[in-house]
């Protein structure tokens, strides 16, 4: 028997287990952590406004990542493209500038959501085609490029394992 999460259940569930993945992979996606965190706010009202049922878990944070990145990029559409690289380029973690961070956000937007979803949340190659609704060849070939991207822009720094 399938059970289904719907309703203020799915909401409940999803607030407590997925915030702190919805608004990382808004980070990583946005220019500024207001505009994720505006993000995030407008994930969790979408979660609420629909009437979806979800199969488990992994269906509805599935649902989460999609809604996000389309929420992300509609975001960015907005954005002065000049504004984004110049606020990619100077973001700061702490005291400490991220190189590793700020080169994942500065790749292109297929390669930066397979990065992050495959060493951040740990997704394989088929989980990501699935996600991002494309081939599982197509994301393969996004990871490797995305990497191959990162060591040039690392010189040599990323290891890849």
């Amino acid at each position: 028997m399938t059970v289904f999460i719907k309703g203020k259940d799915a909401f409940s569930f999803a607030f407590k287990q997925f915030t702190d993945t919805v608004y990382r992979i808004a980070l990583h996606n946005t220019v500024n952590f207001s505009d994720a965190e505006d993000v995030t706010q407008e994930v969790f009202v979408k979660l609420l406004e629909t009437n979806k049922a979800f199969r488990d878990s992994e269906h509805l944070k599935a649902w989460l990542i999609r809604v996000t990145i389309n929420l992300c990029r509609d975001k960015m559409k907005k954005s002065n493209r000049e504004t984004l690289v110049e606020n990619v380029f100077s973001f700061r973690s702490g005291e400490e500038k991220t190189d590793i961070f700020e080169a994942v956000k500065a790749l292109p937007e297929n390669y930066r959501n397979t990065i992050y979803l495959h060493y951040y949340e740990g997704y394989t190659a088929k989980e990501i085609s699935k996600i991002l609704d494309t081939k599982e060849n197509t994301v393969l070939s996004w990871l490797n490029r995305g990497r191959e991207a990162l060591r040039k822009e690392l010189d040599g720094g990323f290891d890849d394992e």
